[in-house]
């Protein structure tokens, strides 16, 4: 009997757990921000992310096991009053997230360990292979502009670049570990979220060349300032070899910033007229766009089914680098052609109904915008679904209120997903004269659909702008 009711009481405290732990990993096993969700009751309730069953996880579940049911055991055992029992019984099924953070400490020692030792081993393969190392940070467009270079240095090298947006520690070990081979060109895409996360990158990989892409208000609850953004994607520079090559994206200010400050011989800009790469003669419909590409003084015509001015800016930025690793310019026209659109990235879905423009992957205020460009190419009813922009500190409000009057400005309805964002972005839209009966609401999945049938009509044009994960409200 005494068994049966651990037993019990365990199987309840494992289910009542499954949101805790979903929450935990959805914040990337970041003690504070899984503490910080705990404490505003922002758990991850949806259906939208799974829990997934990672080593670490499963490494957590078992400690999670272990002292819950040596918890219950000591108090069902020990006690024998039931009153008591019972109550001892209810805090500890309340000290449930709690609990999940003490596992985290338990278990954080071992962790580390087992990070370095992959990392170590990481290295020492790096060490044994003789590849060309191209690093790729910035807030917006790494992952595009690195899909980009891989197309275009594809035509003469073989290439290995980090899957999808594995741009941390040990996502960049997976890769070297798992995917590198016989490969010419290993390329890292790069992401930080905090102070020296560039630099402990840089001491794994130890790049050759490099291209640092825009930079903008991106996760500043965690920098708090663009300073910290800038300083931390300069330590890209800093932990440059002195006879690399280093591609700057002059399109964006703070970038152009960078520029100016680094002191590498082998520096280019690009982006800006007469920098070393450039595009003119730009025109853009709802099939993609056409300019001229200019490299190193050189000119060649282009063509690309991606959508969105920064697209054609991360075009350009790979192709400088591309150049310099001599891969001509007839095999850079020829890639830039058959550059397929990265999934959720502006992808675009067309049926006999409608148009789709997927942008729901990692959105940002310049992204945003250029979304919004890109729908205003569209003929007929243009509806925007979004939850706005999140992580972004003491900006969150006022981007989002400039979310709003871009969406006024461009689209004829406008859903707004989660409640985190409501009240910026419906009074950014109303101040820019978008009537409140264009603007719906809806707090999950099935209401969004049941909202958008009743707007949708032939020839209509959807922009689905960002998609938070479940700790969102």
């Amino acid at each position: 009997m005494l068994y049966l009711c651990i037993c019990l009481c365990e199987l309840l405290f494992i289910c009542e757990s499954y949101f805790f732990l979903k929450t935990y990993q959805l914040n990337g096993y970041v003690i504070s921000s899984y503490l910080k969700d705990v404490f505003e009751f922002a758990l991850a309730f949806g259906k939208k992310n799974n829990l997934k069953f990672t080593k670490r996880l499963i490494r957590l579940i078992i400690t999670f096991f272990i002292v819950s049911f040596l918890l219950f055991f000591i108090v069902i055992y020990f006690i024998k009053n039931p009153f008591l029992r019972a109550l001892d019984v209810i805090i500890i099924l309340l000290c449930c997230p709690l609990l999940v953070a003490l596992c985290h400490y338990i278990n954080l020692p071992i962790e580390k360990l087992i990070k370095l030792l992959y990392i170590k081993k990481a290295k020492i393969k790096l060490k044994k292979l003789s590849v060309v190392k191209i690093a790729i940070t910035g807030s917006y467009g790494k992952t595009s502009t690195k899909n980009i270079l891989t197309t275009i240095l594809e035509k003469v090298y073989k290439v290995c670049p980090t899957p999808k947006n594995y741009n941390t520690e040990m996502g960049l070990v997976k890769t070297i570990l798992n995917n590198l081979d016989d490969h010419d060109i290993l390329i890292a895409e790069m992401g930080a979220r905090h102070k020296d996360d560039i630099k402990k990158l840089c001491q794994i990989v130890k790049p050759d060349h490099s291209i640092i892409t825009t930079i903008g208000p991106q996760h500043l609850d965690t920098f708090k300032n663009i300073k910290t953004v800038e300083d931390t994607k300069y330590e890209l520079v800093e932990n440059m070899d002195n006879e690399g090559l280093i591609i700057f994206n002059g399109d964006s200010e703070n970038t152009k910033k960078l520029f100016n400050k680094c002191p590498l011989e082998n520096k280019f800009l690009t982006c800006q007229d007469n920098s070393f790469a450039y595009s003119e003669n730009i025109e853009v419909d709802e099939n993609g766009s056409r300019f001229d590409l200019i490299i190193d003084n050189k000119k060649i015509k282009v063509k690309t089914r991606l959508l969105g001015r920064s697209n054609i800016d991360n075009i350009v930025t790979a192709s400088a680098l591309a150049y310099k690793l001599g891969v001509s310019l007839d095999d850079i026209q020829s890639a830039i052609f058959s550059l397929e659109p990265t999934k959720h990235r502006l992808e675009l879905i067309k049926n006999n109904l409608m148009t789709i423009l997927d942008d729901s992957y990692n959105s940002n205020i310049v992204g945003f915008r250029q979304a919004l460009e890109v729908l205003s190419n569209f003929k007929g009813v243009k509806i925007v679904i979004t939850p706005g922009i999140v992580e972004l500190g003491s900006c969150q409000s006022q981007i989002n209120f400039e979310i709003g009057t871009l969406i006024a400005d461009h689209a004829d309805y406008l859903i707004i997903c989660n409640d985190t964002n409501k009240n910026y972005i419906l009074s950014g839209a109303i101040s820019h004269n978008m009537s409140k009966e264009k603007i719906f609401f809806a707090n999950n999945r099935k209401k969004q659909q049941e909202i958008l049938k009743k707007l949708i009509v032939h020839g209509c044009a959807i922009l689905y702008e960002n998609d938070l994960p479940d700790n969102y409200k």
